[in-house]
């Protein structure tokens, strides 16, 4: 096996500048980890926040580090205690120490890995853990049940791709705010689109709302949940990635995102039953992969943006 590892990182925290094509020694696993040949990996909006420091607090890192917190690929070896695996398994999950995903081989924490089922994509099943996953506790946490209404701000990123699909295939009502370009996409995914670059987007979100939402969960922050206070029915639940004294003022819970190996599986068998599609939008080789940085750091892509590290059957 090779001693060296090909990674995409950040050597210093700042903007794109900082960002290289690096060499690295082969990370080994530790205990309760595994080592994977990465075949693809998830491009989420976190990976530039981390690079520009805003985790730091949280997620403290050695530098040079590696992008990534989702990858898919096959067993090449097993930290101390792992059981359940094999080398030459193939398997998505998250990345251990909270990044490594960009590279050829990575460590992924084996409590938040599963094997891929066959017909599932090495691409897709790296598009799952981290948006999809946050999606899933998203809809879960907020209790949604058959009848009741969903709004959800930003409907057409990663997490409000998911969300969108999973609550309405419990027979949810969902209304999502998206771009205008949007509109026909957000409406393929069981959900009313509602474009928050129009005149009267208030008006259309009343229309869409006549007796107002039952839950909301925002992906969009700032005072979005603001401009749609009104429209929250009495002991409406709220999901928000707001700061702590927005989210204070409506009773509302941080967005978070549990690492269960259970989650992952729901997610695979919504995936092969029809219920999830993953909706990657675009993959990227892995030498462009500051091109699909910039994807979800500078433009508004819909669904997910994946990187594959090693070509072949998808």
């Amino acid at each position: 096996m090779t001693t060296v590892t090909n990674a995409y990182g950040f050597t210093a925290y700042g903007g794109p500048d900082v960002e290289r094509f690096l060499d690295l020694p082969l990370p080994s696993p530790g205990p309760g980890e595994l080592l994977i040949e990465v075949h693809a990996a998830g491009v989420n909006p976190v990976d530039w926040k981390v690079r520009e420091g805003t985790h730091r607090s949280f997620l403290p890192l050695d530098l040079p580090a590696v992008f990534g917190r989702e990858a898919a690929g096959v067993v090449v070896g097993l930290g101390p205690g792992v059981a359940g695996f094999a080398v030459g398994d193939a398997v998505f999950g998250s990345s251990a120490r909270g990044c490594g995903g960009y590279a050829t081989h990575a460590v992924l924490t084996a409590d938040f890995t599963i094997p891929k089922p066959e017909g599932l994509s090495f691409t897709d099943a790296a598009a799952l853990p981290v948006a999809a996953g946050t999606a899933y506790d998203s809809v879960r946490g907020l209790d949604m049940t058959a009848g009741e209404t969903l709004l959800i701000l930003g409907v057409g990123g990663g997490v409000g791709v998911a969300a969108a699909q999973l609550a309405a295939s419990k027979g949810v009502s969902v209304v999502g705010t998206a771009s205008r370009a949007k509109r026909d996409f957000v409406a393929s995914l069981g959900a009313t689109p509602v474009p928050y670059d129009s005149d009267d987007t208030a008006d259309r979100l009343a229309a869409a709302l006549p007796n107002g939402a039952d839950a909301v969960l925002d992906l969009v922050g700032g005072d979005a949940l603001d401009t749609v206070s009104a429209l929250m029915s009495p002991g409406c639940r709220v999901l928000t990635v707001a700061g702590p004294d927005t989210a204070a003022r409506f009773g509302a819970r941080p967005l978070s995102r549990a690492n269960r190996a259970e989650t992952l599986g729901e997610l695979a068998h919504r995936v092969q039953d029809g219920r999830l599609h993953p909706h990657v939008r675009e993959i990227f080789p892995f030498a462009e992969a500051p091109s699909a940085l910039r994807a979800v750091e500078t433009g508004h892509p819909w669904g997910k943006v994946v990187l594959e590290i090693r070509t072949g059957p998808r």
